[in-house]
């Protein structure tokens, strides 16, 4: 893929960074500090995505020339939203809430170019299923701090993380962290350089 321009992720998460690595984009890392805090009147997946724009806007200042990407995850059981755990006893709290059931992931992204505004978001959704987990096995987990920076308190591309899941239906890459497939597309459709631009040498698009 050839973009015209930096592309910058808005955020800290390795997890994030790695997956756009995995595909061969080069990405700079500009992380933001925008409190995740969910709106009850508003839907998980309009919350997810608002917070991706706000993260992504928030990086965006003082940037000449780039894409900004920002992202938030968040899990949903029983129409309670969980972000982050504040604490080892809220981790494992929410550890016992998803514990032998389904739960639903909802990742908002948004790609947001300098210094046009050009803004691209959208949400994905994928329902993921859990084995009834054992009181010591997320005792263990939770005292290891992988779960404290994820939402829902676990990685599934973790050691433990990996093993609680006994099914999943959706993008997999949507519970790491980042829809692939999603952000792929919409960074191929709206901000790729067109190969005829390619072609001539043109590294920018003409202005219309």
């Amino acid at each position: 893929m050839h973009l015209p321009l930096p592309l910058i992720l808005a955020s800290r998460s390795p997890r994030r960074l790695a997956l756009m690595q995995q595909i061969g984009l080069d990405v700079q890392v500009r992380p933001c500090h925008v409190p995740e805090i969910v709106d009850p009147a508003v839907s998980p997946d309009r919350n997810a995505e608002l917070l991706a724009v706000q993260k992504a806007r928030c990086a965006a200042a003082g940037i000449d020339a780039g894409i900004v990407l920002g992202a938030d995850t968040i899990v949903v059981i029983d129409g309670q939203m969980l972000g982050k755990p504040a604490d080892h006893d809220d981790a494992v709290r929410m550890l016992r809430m998803l514990s032998g059931r389904t739960h639903t992931v909802f990742t908002g992204f948004a790609l947001l170019r300098c210094p046009d505004g050009k803004l691209v978001s959208g949400v994905e959704r994928t329902q993921v299923t859990f084995r009834e987990l054992p009181k010591g096995e997320v005792e263990e987990y939770v005292r290891g701090g992988s779960p404290l920076d994820k939402a829902g308190a676990y990685g599934i591309q973790d050691d433990y993380g990996a093993v609680f899941v006994t099914r999943i239906e959706g993008c997999y890459y949507n519970v790491v962290g980042l829809p692939l497939a999603r952000v792929y597309m919409a960074l191929h459709d709206g901000f790729e350089i067109p190969s005829v631009l390619i072609e001539t040498g043109i590294t920018t698009p003409p202005r219309p």
